[in-house]
């Protein structure tokens, strides 16, 4: 991430923490997106899947595994039907038009950012068994 100082402006603290918790791929993050584009629609997992990702490279079980992670952190609700809906609190809304505003202007930078969090959280946990087997 090189540019002008301002480059990485986005990329706050805050927004990347949100990453790192809720945005494990980008496939999640695309999966959001669309549910952010479509706050009004409840979907079925296996549509999610299909619509995100037309090709088949997201499973219905890697959508239930990030619909579920989306859950948790109260990014979506379930409906009495088990449909999902997005239902974000406000903080969640401002780093969602975030990600979304990045996700059109800087892509790849946006993608690097949530593969190195995944990298760094992954190498976080290596650390702490690194430990305990000492």
């Amino acid at each position: 991430m090189t540019g002008a100082p301002d480059d990485n402006a986005d990329f706050t603290d805050e927004f990347c923490a949100f990453l790192q918790s809720s945005v494990a791929t980008v496939d999640a993050a695309e999966l959001l997106l669309l549910l952010h584009d479509h706050r009004d629609t409840a979907w079925s997992t296996k549509e999610l899947a299909a619509k995100v990702s037309p090709h088949g490279t997201v499973t219905e079980a890697e959508a239930a595994k990030y619909l579920e992670m989306f859950q948790q952190r109260k990014l979506v609700e379930r409906t009495p039907d088990g449909r999902v809906r997005y239902r974000p609190s406000k903080a969640a809304e401002r780093h969602l038009a975030t990600l979304r505003r990045l996700y059109v202007e800087r892509p790849v930078t946006l993608f690097r950012v949530i593969y190195a969090l995944r990298d760094r959280k992954i190498k976080t946990l290596a650390d702490a068994f690194r430990i305990f087997r000492k």
